[in-house]
This record gives C-alpha cells, structure tokens and sequence, in this order.
C-alpha cells in the first residue's frame, strides 16, 4: 500500500484542474499561433478561398489535438481519466466534421466563383488535383467515422466493427498530412510556420505512438504478465489472478482499471476493460468481472498459466484527487471492484460504503467488503431489492442524506450502471455536494 495512498489535498490545486489548466494552456498556445501564421501568409486568391485556408489550419489544428485526447498519456490519463478524455474526443470529433466540411465547400465555392463555372464543374476539376485529391479522400474517411459514431449507428454496430472503422481516423489524419504537405501556403509561408508544424505533427504523432504502442509493449516485455489463478465468485462472476516480473515498479493504484487481453485463449482483438478488484501490493493483480459479453463470459475459462497481455493501467478514480478526511463510496452491482479496491488501500478512518445490488445474492465479493469496512472502523449499507412505488428513490437527496447526514463533507467516489451513476450524481448536486469532492467514472473503451 502506498504511504500517500490517502493524502488529503485541502487547499491545494488539484491534479484534474492542474491538468485541465495544462490542456487549456496548450490549446490557447497553439490557436493564437496559427491565427498569427494565417495573418502573416497573406491572403488568398480571392474571399472566399482566404475563409477556406482560415478553416483548413484550424481543421489540422483540430486533429493534431484529437490524436493527443486518444493517445493514453500516463499523466494525463490519471489527472482527467480515460471516460472524460474520450467524451472530449468525441466532441472535437464532430468539430472537426464540420470544420473539414466548411473548408471543403468553401474551396469549391471559391474556385468556382474564381473560374466562373459551377461548384459540380469546379469539384470534378479539383479531383484531378493530386493535393485536393487527397483532402477530398481525407474529408470523407472523416464522414464516415462521424457517420458511424452517432448514437442510433454506434448502438446497432459490434464494439469491434465499429472500432476497426474508427481506426480509419489514422487514415485520414495520414492523408489529411501529405494534403497539408503538398499545400505549400501551409507548410512553407516562413521559416518558422515549416518548423511549426514538422513539430506539431511529430509531437502529436509521437505522442499516440508511444501511449498507444511503446509504453504497452515495454511493460508487457518487462512484466510478462501470467495468469495464476481463476477463481468463480458466483454463477456469473469470476475472478482472474495475474502475477508478473517486476510488479512493484508498475504505477497501478487502487481504484485504475486495465484493458485485458488473454491471448491463445480469445482473439487478439478482444479486449476489455475490467478494474483491479484488489489494491496492487507489487506482487499480483486481480480482476473481478461479471458474464455480459463474448469475453467477459469466457474468462472462467482461461487457462492457468496462459499469458496475459495488459494494458494500463488507466483511469483517475483513485484517492490522488482526495479533498476530504471522510470518504463516501457508492458502488452498483460490479461496480464495487474499484471500490473494493479502494477499501483495501484506503486508512484507517472515516469510510461510509453504499452498495446497491438487487438482492443479497447479487452482491459481489460482499464478504470481503463487509471485512474490509470493518476493519477501517467504517459503515456499509447494503442496498437491496427493487424501488416501491411511491417510495423515494435510493440515491435521491433525502435518501443520501438519511445515508450519511455529513455527506456534503466527504468525498464521493460513485461506480456502476450509467442510470444509477447519473441518479447519484443528480442527487448530490441538489446536495450541493462541491463539484471537487464528486468522482465518477465510466470504464470503457468509447
């Protein structure tokens, strides 16, 4: 266990806000120098092709900064979390749709007004044009991936078609680049706008390569991981036990989550994210996860022994965002493994447990929760059965308050099914719960 597992922060600046300052610093950074470079390279050959250039600088500038949101840095990942970083890529995502779009009408428009001929003409002749060839290519990879993640498409696809297409991004950023290349208004206008963005480009580029490839491949080489043990907890929940080489020197915390691979056992495509179910003591890891997929359901059946690849570990539920003395955790159904983690590095003090479950029998690793409070000194209300009507809800204000009358003094760490997760976090902004003391977060890959 960590000796600053539990450090109160009080006063002090936030690692999330510190974070977010970071983010915002380098977004802000970065806009007013492409606002100066496309001041200083003058204007276009007309209006309207000048607006095109002004949107085609901010559409690359939107996808350097997509790359950085998906690229899985460490310091980032633990400050903001994987769940809130991703929302973020969503919505720069559908930014950049229409950006991409605003730029290419306006091209066409320009050159069409330019040459005096119809956008349909002016549209066939830039296709011939290798550069616009390649951002018309680029444009519509960008289409079809927004296309595929609205909400009643992404719904109606497998998570691993939809992720196979939505690598397709890669493609596009790769054309999007040789397009920007080719456009030497862009590139070369100054000495410094060619420096700027060779480096910008690299950086982003590294960045993804190295969160997404290298630190993966680095730590699986040197932890080899191995699976140890696989443990039933009830009909349809099984634990896995995962040891490895060096386990001490992996930054995992009570609270993370990793993306779980079992290679010779599924397919190398299937992964999923399951959290650490117990705090990370240097020796071993545990997963707890409950039968809802392909996956998930097969895990009873991996071999002892078997490789692990894992990736992570990822995620910023953990205690390095404590504010308070007092600590609340809600958990709903599988949701108590991070919590149960958390219970196991959390200090003796002053613990209040919340978990909701439809009946006894459903509660996972119940046992050891109830050990675990017990041993911190602390309260656990077990949540059962289904809402009477007219009854209040069991996470509304007047419920959480009963609960824990001190609650607006705590931290609240709250974990399980999205409808749950938003009835608690409505309930404690009618409770007037600051903002800094309320962590929630969903663990997924989109």
């Amino acid at each position: 266990m960590a000796a600053t597992s539990n450090a109160v922060r009080g006063g002090t600046v936030l690692p999330v806000d510190a974070a977010r300052w970071a983010m915002w610093t380098f977004v802000i950074v970065n806009v007013v120098i492409v606002e100066a470079l496309f001041l200083s390279a003058g204007s276009g050959k007309n209006g309207v092709l000048t607006v095109a250039k002004f949107f085609g600088l901010h559409a690359a500038l939107l996808m350097l900064f997509q790359l950085l949101l998906v690229a899985r840095l460490p310091w980032l990942d633990r400050r903001i979390g994987m769940d809130r970083l991703t929302v973020w890529h969503r919505w720069v995502g559908f930014t950049l749709l229409w950006t991409v779009l605003t730029h290419a009408t306006l091209v066409v428009l320009g050159y069409a007004t330019l040459d005096d001929t119809s956008m349909g003409k002016t549209f066939v002749a830039l296709s011939g044009v290798p550069a616009s060839l390649l951002g018309m290519l680029a444009a519509a990879v960008i289409v079809v991936i927004a296309a595929i993640s609205t909400r009643a498409l992404r719904r109606r696809l497998p998570y691993e078609v939809w992720h196979g297409l939505h690598l397709l991004l890669y493609v596009a950023l790769g054309l999007a680049f040789v397009h920007q290349l080719q456009e030497t208004t862009t590139f070369t206008s100054s000495a410094f706008a060619t420096a700027y963005w060779w480096i910008l480009w690299l950086f982003a580029f590294g960045a993804l390569l190295t969160g997404r490839v290298v630190v993966p491949l680095w730590r699986n080489a040197r932890h080899q991981f191995r699976v140890t043990a696989v443990v039933p907890e009830s009909d349809n929940v099984v634990s896995v036990y995962v040891t490895g080489r060096h386990l001490d020197k992996l930054p995992a915390r009570a609270g993370q989550f990793c993306i779980w691979r079992f290679p010779g056992h599924h397919h190398w495509w299937l992964a999923n994210p399951f959290s650490l179910s117990a705090a990370p003591d240097g020796r071993g890891l545990r997963l707890t996860a409950k039968a809802a997929g392909t996956a998930s359901a097969g895990l009873r059946d991996v071999p002892v022994g078997s490789r692990a690849f894992v990736e992570g570990p990822y995620g910023a539920f953990t205690s390095l965002h404590r504010t308070r003395p007092g600590a609340l955790l809600i958990a709903g159904g599988v949701g108590i493994t991070p919590v149960r983690a958390m219970l196991e590095e959390q200090a003796a003090g002053d613990v209040v447990v919340l978990y909701r479950v439809r009946s006894e029998a459903d509660a996972v690793l119940l046992n050891e929760v109830r050990r675990l409070v017990a041993l911190r000194g602390g309260r656990l209300h077990l949540l059962t059965g289904r809402t009477a009507e007219g009854a209040a809800p069991p996470f509304g204000p007047d419920s959480l308050h009963r609960l824990v009358p001190d609650v607006t003094e705590r931290d609240v760490y709250v974990c399980g099914p999205p409808a749950m997760t938003a009835a608690v976090l409505s309930g404690l902004r009618e409770l007037h719960v600051p903002a800094r003391q309320v962590h929630a977060e969903r663990f997924g890959l989109a």
